[in-house]
């Protein structure tokens, strides 16, 4: 699910000279954000360092449902031209004063039912609770569901991972049918879905069962295959259905103009700049315990994100390994 990166930084997606194509898409509202607000030059993202909640929810046509299954918190810095993300596990038990506790991915869905009485739209609380969550300010909230990230991996003709352990799960009340065999394959927009979701089996044989860590690395494996196929001639070519797949399963706050913005500035980011920084905790049914040693340091890693810090260290520690 981690393909919301796709839609944040498309210059993961480009390939020379596509970003004038991506530009173009935006400047004419082909890629539109629906938010036409001016943007100041002090707080564009070519010079300012730029914070956004992803969220990739469970909703498709036949659940209806909201749930975010995938809850990241990703940090751009425009000097650096490189990007950390965070990834919260759903299950995480969020204890946080202004609200009731509960998992992570239950707030959005409650927060959505409170819109009407609250007056405060969903997003917005999302992203005020996440800011207090990681002490950072977060500027921006995406949000994509499934039916996207079926379209897209369809648009680019599959993902190539290796599936680590036979998968069966099935559910007649929302259609899942999960039937994946281990070992090296290409899966389409379904079974990619499939792939990344899974938790338990209720067929015979049972398969074995996964926890949010294994959904986190193989959403991992998920988002760098994307990265490998958009940097072939194919997925240059599928590029346009990829982002009109998004477009149509898409809200987010982004400015018309610091989308551009954020094109201009990203659009040569390599995959090796984009940090990936899972947080773990304990699974104790129904919660993740997230480990206060690991939620301080990914609020750290954003930090010096924002601040340039992460890509100096980097450098730093290359230059250390190539001369021991």
């Amino acid at each position: 699910m981690k393909f919301v990166l796709i839609l944040i930084i498309l210059a993961v997606l480009a390939v020379a000279g596509y970003a004038g194509y991506l530009y173009y898409k935006a400047d004419h509202g082909v890629l539109d954000t629906g938010v036409d607000a001016p943007v100041a030059p002090s707080q564009s993202a070519k010079v300012k360092p730029i914070t956004m909640l992803l969220l990739g929810t469970d909703y498709r046509p036949e659940t209806k449902t909201h749930l975010s299954d995938v809850i990241m918190i990703a940090a751009f810095n425009p000097d650096t031209k490189s990007a950390t993300l965070v990834s919260v596990p759903r299950d995480t038990k969020i204890e946080l004063k202004g609200y009731r506790e509960n998992k992570a991915n239950a707030y959005y869905p409650n927060f959505l039912a409170d819109e009407k009485q609250s007056g405060i739209k969903a997003t917005d609380e999302m992203k005020t609770m996440f800011s207090k969550y990681l002490d950072i300010d977060i500027d921006y909230v995406t949000v994509l569901n499934f039916q996207a990230f079926r379209d897209a991996v369809d648009a680019l003709g599959g993902v190539d991972v290796t599936v680590d352990k036979n998968m069966c799960y099935r559910d007649k009340a929302d259609g899942t049918d999960i039937n994946l065999k281990k070992g090296e394959q290409e899966l389409n927009g379904k079974q990619a879905l499939d792939f990344v979701r899974y938790r338990k089996s209720n067929c015979r044989p049972r398969t074995d069962a996964s926890d949010d860590f294994d959904r986190n690395r193989r959403q991992n494996e998920v988002l760098h295959s994307l990265i490998d196929k958009m940097q072939t001639f194919k997925g240059v070519t599928s590029l346009g259905g990829v982002l009109d797949a998004m477009n149509n399963n898409m809200e987010t706050d982004i400015e018309k103009d610091q989308l551009k913005n954020m094109i201009a500035t990203y659009w040569k980011i390599k995959k090796e700049d984009v940090k990936f920084m899972p947080i773990t905790g304990n699974w104790k049914s129904p919660y993740v315990y997230v480990d206060d040693d690991e939620l301080d340091k990914a609020k750290q890693a954003l930090k010096d994100e924002l601040a340039g810090k992460a890509a100096v260290e980097a450098d730093t520690s290359a230059d250390e390994s190539s001369n021991p």
